[in-house]
């Protein structure tokens, strides 16, 4: 019996000391909050407030010094003139008026540069042919007499041979633009004939080739 009661106190033993405590708390896993994914094709910046944007739309569309835009402005106007001037007297292409950018235009004055023109000396002619009557005039009315007649007749001599010079080249324009083109661009064969009319060395752009060459490709 007395062994019996030992083996008890044995077995009573070992399970108070395996057993938890009876005022344990049980540990319990605290749940961790799922992240919530990133929203694609958000602004990736934070919205401004209300009066922050009424502000900015509220904000004048012209600057507050206007003297100091009217300065910067004319400064860039002035830049991209003397840019193009100098382009004109160089021959840069790429940086021409639209006035004179463009294949069309540069074989249009290819052709005129080519070529010697009368054009371009009947202003000078008729200005010495009109302006040599009124001294002759002046000086000697009976010299004026014999020879104003015939400086008119000159002049309008003249006159018709600029003329004439000027359908040819009308005719030479025509075929390089359709020879090169297929057809003839509008505007080109009058652009072709102003140039024409002034003398070579006062020409805008300058001539890229002498008399007698081709035209460029």
């Amino acid at each position: 019996m007395m062994n019996t009661s030992r083996e008890k106190k044995k077995r009573g033993g070992s399970t108070a000391v395996g057993a938890a405590p009876a005022g344990a708390e049980k540990s319990v896993p605290t749940p961790v909050a799922a992240e919530k994914p990133a929203k694609s094709g958000g602004k990736g910046r934070p919205t401004p407030k209300r009066r922050d944007a009424q502000a900015a739309r509220q904000r004048p569309l012209v600057p507050s010094d206007r003297k100091e835009a009217r300065r910067r402005n004319r400064e860039r106007v002035n830049e991209a003139r003397s840019k193009q001037n100098r382009a004109l007297m160089t021959g840069d292409e790429a940086n021409y008026p639209l006035a004179h950018a463009g294949p069309e235009r540069r074989l249009a004055r290819d052709v005129v540069d080519s070529r010697f023109n009368v054009a371009e000396w009947l202003l000078p002619f008729a200005l010495v042919t009109l302006t040599l009557p009124l001294i002759l005039q002046l000086v000697s009315p009976a010299l004026y007499s014999k020879v104003g007649l015939t400086l008119i007749i000159v002049l309008w001599a003249g006159v018709i041979v600029a003329v004439l010079d000027l359908i040819l080249l009308r005719s030479k324009v025509r075929r390089a633009m359709v020879d090169r083109f297929g057809s003839v661009p509008p505007g080109m064969v009058s652009y072709a004939l102003l140039r024409a009319t002034n003398i070579r060395r006062l020409r805008m752009p300058r001539p890229m080739i002498k008399r007698g060459e081709a035209p460029r490709a």
